[in-house]
């Protein structure tokens, strides 16, 4: 019922008239003139909004607003330039002129699919929250681990990197305290690493070409399809600067990790009025084994990894163009190391060999000087060799995605129609798991600034799966602003919720472990469906030391039918997923406090997270309930920094977490609480050859580590046959890296 009525009421929105809005009309107030410019030429097209009220620029780049007396914020807005934001106070009897100079911007694409949700809003404009990594903690993660972007995640509030396959180090993002299957990532706004990353995909990403990192929380299948039922994660990449850029980073850790990675970007071609650019990745990274409790079991898994992804990009006259292609090798090796055997008297090997090649582009046109055909594709190809014992899997995943879409700005309405089709094919040497997926989709969306103070959006998605039921997901989100004046000036309220649905397949945490031979054909299951909400208020507070940001946010989300691992009760170790027949519940809430005054930036968040599920351990019974292991309910972080801009970098960061519910651990059914302790520095160098930034990191000075607590291998297989323990802190312990990143003069 609830998604006939979301999905009735983006019907009505999409049926409401595009004819545009008579803002001069003779009403009490005073008339505002507003001329756009772009390096002294007229800017035709252009979107002037204040309020509920809007125009757009004529091809003299002129647009008028009626408006009541009294203080107004106006906002312009066009495809490839950044927005400007005027405030205008308008007195009675009196017009007003006033200019607005637009300066260019690369049109990317990414930016307005995720931070403005299809439509060409601000971040701050849009109903639906999307929170940014910004670039400034994407380069200080990349001091602290160049090779990954696990921990840039991991410190995120409401995002938890929960190690999925302790052996071999793999690890998935929970969102808000749903699995990592459910979490769609994304890079520039395609599916590069396939319908679903695997516990590996976190690991084979280096940081060092990303411009920020943008996550929608929650789920968002009316925007991304079955995928997407945990929430978003887009990784935006850096974009060709007007200078040349040319940076080599290399790094070494005291657990014998070695990193090198080479990042070049420039405009080509000549000229001032060149539109094209282009940029280039290539790293290699290695890593040793290390048995740190001395039990002959790899604590940390060896690999080695190179990685390469060219970017080439076009921007000229409201058209821009985007595509890339990537590849990455990975040979990683766990388990039993030398002679040392498994608590059963054999060796047991882990490892696994990785090929994985993609490519994407998306392009957007502008069309009539206001409307925008967007179309994106991609294409991957992933080949896997996994190890377990004796057993030797291979298998080869292909994923291909096109899609394209319609926006019709019309005053202060945005429509956005389209339609996608993503096919998922999968073979594997393991009888009774291949599968074919074809699913196309139409989507709708509809924003609207109904007044000065409250935005909308809906938004709607079909889904013609080829193995599941049709599918429609809802989206509905708001946002109310507070008044210009008063004690809540600048604060802001979100409201959110939507639903959606996921397709099982065979990958799961547990599955990671024991690999697909300890699994029983899947058989019966049903799709699995969540509903998601969520209520975030957002403003600034003056204190003593300065202007702070606030933010408080409180979700929740029901899953039913999901999918549980459950042992088989065969002869030998087996698994098999089944249908839960209760649903799983999960809300929380999360505060976070920012505070900057001058060089110095202070971060606080806690996290406050409560989730059940159904108990597949406990004799089956449908009323069985348990907490979810591996998710804490308190965790809380202060991070602090102090910079000077291109001389030096200094920050310390303290993260808590607390008591975790435990369920394949014969040694404890609950965790210890833990903190973990960090500091960086890194200092800037100019030379004859350009700048050196030359960085140092302590991580986990506390020595936390989980096999000082606990052997991290069972004393007997437990279920699937499985030899290690669940993760539930960190492995690697105390470990210090540092290195340099050359920044080469042009």
């Amino acid at each position: 019922m609830r998604a006939r009525w979301a999905l009735g009421t983006t019907v009505v929105l999409l049926a409401t008239p595009l004819g545009a809005q008579d803002t001069t009309r003779t009403t009490p107030g005073a008339t505002l003139h507003v001329r756009v410019i772009h390096d002294a030429s007229p800017v035709s097209g252009a979107i002037v909004r204040s309020g509920r009220v809007a125009a757009q620029t004529s091809d003299s780049g002129t647009a008028s607003l009626r408006l009541a007396i009294g203080p107004h914020t106006v906002v312009v807005s066009r495809l490839g330039f950044t927005p400007d934001t005027l405030s205008i106070t308008l007195r009675a009897g009196q017009d007003t002129t006033v200019v607005s100079e637009l300066e260019a911007q690369a049109a990317e694409m990414e930016s307005i699919v995720i931070a403005s949700t299809r439509t060409e809003r601000r971040v701050e404009d849009s109903p639906l929250r999307v929170e940014v990594v910004d670039e400034e903690e994407v380069a200080e993660k990349t001091a602290m681990t160049p090779g990954d972007i696990a921990m840039m995640l991991n410190e995120t509030s409401g995002l938890r990197v929960q190690t999925t396959s302790p052996s071999l180090g793999g690890a998935s993002v929970r969102v808000q305290g749903l699995r990592g299957r459910y979490t769609l990532l994304l890079a520039d706004g395609l599916p590069l690493y396939g319908g679903q990353a695997g516990g590996l995909g976190l690991l084979q990403i280096p940081p060092v070409d990303l411009a920020r990192a943008e996550v929608i929380k929650g789920t968002a299948s009316a925007l991304y399809g079955s995928s997407a039922l945990g929430g978003v994660i887009n990784l935006v990449s850096r974009r060709p600067a007007d200078e040349p850029v040319r940076e080599l980073l290399l790094n070494q850790t005291s657990r014998g990790g070695t990193d090198a990675v080479a990042f070049v970007g420039q405009q080509l071609g000549s000229g001032d009025t060149t539109a094209w650019g282009g940029t280039l990745l290539a790293s290699g990274h290695r890593q040793r084994a290390n048995d740190l409790d001395g039990d002959g079991w790899a604590d940390m898994a060896a690999y080695d990894r190179l990685v390469a992804r060219p970017r080439v990009f076009y921007d000229r006259e409201g058209r821009s163009v985007f595509a890339t292609v990537g590849f990455t090798g990975e040979t990683r090796d766990g388990g039993t190391l030398g002679t040392s055997v498994a608590p059963n008297g054999q060796p047991y090997a882990e490892g696994l060999r990785t090929r994985r090649l993609d490519l994407g582009a998306s392009s957007r046109t502008v069309i009539g000087a206001r409307d925008i055909v967007s179309m994106r594709a991609s294409g991957v190809e992933q080949r896997h060799t996994h190890q377990f014992g004796s057993v030797l899997e291979r298998d080869r995943h292909r994923t291909w995605f096109a899609e394209a879409s319609l926006a019709l700005p019309r005053d202060r309405w945005t429509y956005v129609v389209g339609a996608a089709y993503q096919a998922e094919r999968y073979r594997t040497d393991i009888g009774g798991f291949d599968y074919d997926f074809r699913i196309p989709s139409l989507f709708a969306q509809a924003d609207v600034d109904a007044a000065s103070w409250l935005a909308l959006s809906a938004s709607a998605r079909l889904d013609r799966h080829s193995a599941y039921a049709t599918t429609v997901s809802p989206r509905l989100s708001a946002l109310v602003r507070a008044s210009h004046e008063g004690v809540l000036a600048g604060w802001s309220a979100r409201l959110s919720g939507g639903s959606g649905t996921f397709a099982p397949v065979p990958f799961t945490e547990e599955t990671e472990v024991v690999g697909l031979a300890a699994l029983v054909p899947l058989r019966g299951l049903e799709a699995e469906r969540a509903v998601s909400g969520s209520l975030d208020l957002n403003g600034p507070v003056s204190t003593p030391l300065g202007r702070m940001e606030l933010n408080a946010t409180v979700f929740g989300s029901r899953l039913t039918h999901g999918v549980a691992a459950r042992d088989a009760f065969t002869a030998v170790p087996r698994l098999e997923l089944v249908n839960a027949p209760t649903p799983a519940n999960t809300w929380g809430t999360e505060f976070l406090a920012r505070l900057v005054r001058g060089p110095a930036r202070v971060t606080a968040t806690y996290a406050f997270l409560r989730a059940t599920e159904w108990d597949p351990d406990a004799g089956g019974g449908s009323d069985a309930k348990r907490d979810v292991p591996l998710a804490p309910r308190h965790t809380a972080g202060v991070v602090g920094s102090l910079e000077k801009e291109e001389t030096y970098r200094v920050g310390l960061e303290l993260y808590y977490t607390g008591r975790q519910s435990l369920s394949d651990n014969p040694y404890r059914t609950e965790s210890r609480p833990y903190l973990i302790v960090g500091l960086l520095g890194e200092k800037w160098f100019e030379t004859s050859a350009g700048t050196a930034r030359v960085f140092i990191n302590f991580e986990n000075i506390g020595n936390v580590r989980q096999t000082r607590y606990d052997p991290l291998v069972s004393p007997s297989l437990g279920k699937g046959g499985r030899w290690t323990t669940d993760a539930w802190t960190e492995l690697s312990g105390f470990t210090v890296n540092g290195g340099v990143r050359f920044s080469f003069a042009r």
